[in-house]
């Protein structure tokens, strides 16, 4: 059994229902299937469940999110955050989850509870309009390049996932 102590979530979040918006979703489905994981990796299909993602992320002391981030780039455009850089109080919600996803994480704080660290993985979308379920050319083309800084954050905190294929 893994505890707080050792557990590493891989979390992708958005809405597939919305184009781009689903990306981190996609990127986590693909991390499954391409991928095994140790017993105390933990990738996690979030969705769109803001708050109630709050008990999940108790169990993390390390948390990658996988998401579209709108950080004024060019669609495509990849990012990197750490803790530090989101926000820290409730603000506009530019999808249906993200500020949720950060109310969660400083209600753990609040708490006491909740990963030491946090890395977003991120990617400028292109088209969060509804209704799609495909991403977009400029985001499909770098689900790849995604999937490697994931494996990457992973490396960093002395994981190797093992490919399946």
């Amino acid at each position: 059994m893994t505890t707080q102590s050792d557990t590493i979530i891989v979390l992708g979040v958005g809405n597939i229902l919305l184009k781009d918006e689903g990306v981190g979703v996609k990127v986590v489905e693909e991390l499954q299937r391409r991928y095994d994981f140790p017993d105390h990796v933990k990738v996690v299909d979030g969705g769109t469940q803001g708050l109630w993602l709050m008990a999940t992320l108790q169990e993390a002391r390390h948390l990658i999110v996988v998401d579209a981030v709108r950080g004024g780039g060019p669609p495509g455009t990849l990012y990197r955050l750490e803790k530090e850089d989101l926000p820290t109080g409730l603000r506009a919600k530019q999808s249906a989850h993200d500020s949720d996803l950060v109310e969660a994480l400083n209600l753990c704080k609040l708490v006491d509870t909740g990963p030491e660290t946090v890395v977003v993985v991120g990617i400028e979308p292109a088209d969060i309009q509804p209704f799609g379920l495909e991403l977009t050319d400029a985001v499909a083309s770098k689900v790849d390049e995604l999937i490697d800084r994931v494996v990457g954050e992973l490396k960093n905190l002395g994981v190797e996932p093992q490919k399946r294929f």
